[in-house]
């Protein structure tokens, strides 16, 4: 078989990209291979024998990468990719996610269509059922409406039902989000969400880890699933009967540290069986996106999103006061989800407190806001146990929400 070399620039690239397009190299296998072999090219270049001896790999998987030197096709498909405007993003790169590159059996080589942002850290996924009752698609609707005005991004799964519905929610609501697909970038699964596909890439990214020209079959759908929590901070499973393919990504949610939240429906609904027991095995219970809020920690890392001060937002909360318009900065930076509760004179004032104690006068000198009403704010965030005061009339972020 006629090889081609790779130049220097992409050589990691084409071994991942030949690596990937070999039949029965699942995210399994490729975790196995690694752990015994190393890189992509390793295991590319490893003997019969080598490869035999990974837990897993029979002769014919091992037949299959040793047929499988030839960069010729890994070539094809990333000139095609390039040319059709999508991007590569392999693990261990800045580019890739850094939630879901926590996941242990998480893609070595992600296809993107759209962009990834550092506010994407800040997710949550919907999934739900595909032949969902106007009730679910409403909870859908009005989770992701407000999770996308708080500067939340929704993940889904491009689905029909209740992923199509949080994914529109989202976009109208002028947020982002993320689709992950059980296709390649060049094949929109269900065709007619083509046209949402093509609005979801302008303002946020559709993902998946299968090449370009990959057809949906059923057992790639469960397989992506692990993406969508592990691009989430929490997953909220709405309208899953007690065999929903959604109940797949609650068990990946839960495997890899993720909270996992269920919209409870009529209590004699099969159709709502599944979100029922997630809740009597200790789900969070989901009535509106305060539940959510409250219920998620503190992030790992601080995340930074855009918020857009000329917007007036819907108020995610009876208790926030509608009466401030105060301007909020363009950037937020995000220690605990709870925080994107906080009205606009709150967020003013939190966004000049840190991790380290800083002097009140310096806070008081910072925010542009009359004194009195920037101390009664401390007062209000230290209630709601956001920032701690300390001796020296110093003031931080709380470690522990």
């Amino acid at each position: 078989m006629n090889s081609t070399h790779p130049d220097s620039v992409d050589s990691l690239l084409l071994h991942e990209i030949r690596l990937s397009l070999i039949p029965g190299v699942g995210p399994r296998a490729q975790q196995n291979l690694r752990n015994h072999l190393g890189n992509a090219e390793s295991i590319l270049s490893a003997s019969r024998e080598q490869l035999q001896q990974v837990p897993g790999v029979g002769p014919k998987l091992a037949n299959s990468i040793q047929d499988s030197r030839d960069f010729e096709i890994a070539s094809k498909e990333l000139e095609e990719c390039r040319d059709s405007g999508f991007s590569l993003v392999m693990k261990g790169t800045p580019e890739y996610p850094r939630l879901l590159e926590e996941v242990g059996d998480s893609p070595q080589l992600l296809y993107l269509d759209g962009e990834i942002l550092e506010q994407d850290e800040l997710a949550i996924g919907i999934v739900g059922a595909r032949h969902c009752s106007p009730y679910g698609l409403q909870q859908a609707e009005k989770l992701a409406t407000g999770l996308a005005l708080a500067g939340v991004t929704v993940v889904s799964g491009l689905a029909r039902g209740i992923d199509g519905a949080a994914h529109r929610a989202a976009l109208k609501a002028g947020g982002r989000t993320i689709a992950v697909t059980a296709t390649g970038l060049k094949t929109v699964y269900p065709p007619e969400h083509k046209e949402l596909a093509e609005e979801i890439s302008k303002q946020g990214a559709i993902l998946t880890e299968f090449h370009l020209n990959q057809k949906p079959l059923p057992g790639l759908f469960p397989q992506r699933n692990r993406i969508i929590s592990g691009l989430s901070i929490g997953v909220i499973i709405i309208e899953a009967s007690k065999k929903s393919g959604s109940l797949h990504t609650a068990r990946h949610a839960m495997e890899q540290g993720r909270e996992v939240f269920a919209v409870p429906g009529r209590i004699d609904s099969p159709m709502s069986e599944g979100c029922h027991n997630l809740i009597r095995d200790g789900a969070t219970l989901v009535r509106n996106v305060n539940d959510i809020l409250d219920e998620l920690g503190p992030l790992t890392e601080p995340v930074t999103i855009n918020k857009n001060s000329s917007v007036n937002k819907k108020q995610l909360s009876n208790n926030q006061d509608s009466s401030q318009n105060e301007p909020v900065p363009e950037k937020i930076t995000i220690h605990t989800p709870r925080e994107l509760k906080l009205n606009d004179q709150e967020q003013l004032v939190i966004q000049a407190i840190q991790i380290d104690p800083r002097p009140i006068d310096e806070i008081l000198r910072e925010v542009d806001l009359d004194p009195p009403r920037v101390l009664a704010t401390l007062t209000v965030l230290e209630m709601k146990q956001l920032i701690r005061r300390f001796p020296g009339n110093y003031v931080a972020r709380s470690p522990n929400y």
